[in-house]
């Protein structure tokens, strides 16, 4: 995925922000974290890329 990259990096700024200013503890986003990376090697896998394409694409404006 070629968006990978910029979407990590979003990602992980609202993460710092979500643990600087809404009081988020550090754990709780490691934990969500971590629960990302393993429900990435189950069978919701493609229905979660599909669903992220589909919602860079409408965001990029080149839905159609």
């Amino acid at each position: 995925m070629t968006v990978s990259l910029p979407l990590v990096f979003v990602l992980g700024v609202i993460a710092w922000a979500a643990i600087r200013f809404l009081g988020v503890r550090l754990w709780v986003a490691v934990v969500i974290a971590l629960f990302g990376f393993w429900l990435s090697h189950t069978f919701l896998a493609p229905a979660i890329e599909s669903g992220t394409r589909s919602g860079i694409d409408v965001v990029n404006g080149t839905h159609e």
